[in-house]
């Protein structure tokens, strides 16, 4: 049998693709253990719903705040440090809670300390990929730590239903300290080999001229996508198991099972994304997005205009419009962000994209909750289709292939 041949471009991008990956599925094994452990932990009454919104809209702003100022203080460390120093120091915080149950404001300031820590990781990783791969491979390693993102909530969900919640905790914190010490080893392993080099690539400008070249290279435009899309993949998806059980009266049990089996299909999106660009728009991302944004736009409209009474065809073209949006998002995450190797910037530029990416989500998360009293939800999913529909204007007219 002949023997499978990888080039050395390949073995290097394997490497430190899995590496990357791995850190981001610790990173959102954390992030998501709070929603995992919610039920145990009102049922114990360590903290209550009220509370448990606090605290996740405290992580959501300074996980915002934190991809910004990270961002760009990893254009100037080393990626293993940031990496290594996030994971570790955002670990604390995930040790602390279960003692300090009862103690709101201590609670809250340690969570949303983890939030900033852990936004250490995103943006300095990015960079590292982009700057040691060819763009082929950073897009597939893009893949795979998006993918890797996905996986942390069904991986949270099962140390939440094996463990009590304030082991659940502890144990996502010490996933954290393993995954800090691993990358601060092999990240030096790969330094010494010439694997990973830093450095290569400069900003040729100082202070303004920087924000010169990324306003050339589109970045206020990418803002506005990278909120847009926000909306959907944090906000409505954290809305999602509300409206089949409150619109569209399933049960509980049916609604968590649908739910689950939804974001197993959202996960699709990272691969559908790549697809799209590569096989369907022969690689121009913006008739990507376009494409991405009027799916969304036609699913949410197909979602407002399919009655109560077919619940599962609803529920169909719901998740296809959070997946279409996705595939929009993933086109920020996967292409324009590693597409901006040579400015030297890939770190700050990421960093910022995803801080207006969750500020987004986060004040979308609070007014749909009030939206839905006011106005229904019938009428909150048209809002979302003009949201689409912006996303897809946003995207014309064609520039040049990035």
């Amino acid at each position: 049998m002949r023997r499978l041949s990888i080039s050395p471009a390949a073995r290097k991008a394997i490497a430190i693709g899995s590496l990357c990956s791995t850190a981001y599925l610790a990173v959102y094994v954390a992030k998501n253990i709070l929603s995992a452990a919610t039920p145990q932990i009102t049922a114990a009454g360590a903290f209550t719903v009220e509370r448990i919104g606090a605290l996740s809209s405290t992580y959501y702003i300074c996980y915002a705040i934190g991809q910004l100022i990270n961002g760009y203080i990893g254009d100037k460390i080393k990626t293993k440090y940031m990496i290594s120093f996030g994971l570790l120091l955002a670990s604390t915080g995930f040790w602390l809670l279960p003692q300090l149950a009862g103690l709101d404001m201590a609670a809250t300031a340690a969570y949303g300390a983890s939030g900033f820590f852990m936004a250490m990781i995103y943006g300095p990783m990015t960079k590292v990929v982009a700057e040691n791969t060819e763009q082929l491979y950073a897009t597939r390693c893009s893949m795979g730590y998006t993918l890797a993102s996905f996986l942390g909530s069904p991986a949270a969900g099962v140390l939440a239903a094996s463990l009590a919640w304030e082991w659940a905790f502890r144990a996502a914190g010490g996933i954290m300290v393993v995954m800090a010490t691993i990358c601060m080893i092999v990240f030096t392993v790969m330094e010494r080999k010439g694997v990973i080099r830093y450095g290569q690539f400069k900003p040729k400008q100082k202070g303004v001229g920087n924000i010169r070249i990324l306003l050339k290279r589109q970045i206020l435009r990418f803002a506005l996508i990278a909120v847009l899309t926000g909306v959907v993949r944090t906000a409505v998806l954290f809305w999602l198991p509300t409206y089949i059980s409150q619109h569209l009266k399933f049960d509980p049990s049916s609604a968590a099972l649908i739910y689950t089996v939804g974001t197993l299909c959202v996960s699709c999106s990272t691969f559908l994304a790549i697809f799209l660009y590569e096989r369907v728009m022969k690689g121009n991302m913006e008739k990507t997005i376009l494409l991405s944004f009027a799916c969304a736009a036609l699913s949410f409209g197909g979602a407002y205009l399919i009655p109560v009474e077919l619940p599962f065809a609803n529920v169909v073209f719901m998740v296809l419009a959070i997946l279409s949006a996705n595939c929009a998002s993933n086109m920020i995450w996967s292409r324009y962000c590693p597409s901006l190797f040579d400015t030297g910037m890939v770190s700050g530029a990421t960093g910022f994209l995803d801080c207006c990416s969750y500020l987004a989500a986060s004040a979308a998360t609070a007014l749909f909750a009030n939206a839905v009293a006011d106005i229904g939800w019938g009428n909150l999913i048209l809002i979302w289709v003009g949201l689409m529909v912006l996303g897809a204007v946003i995207s014309l007219p064609f520039h040049k292939k990035q």
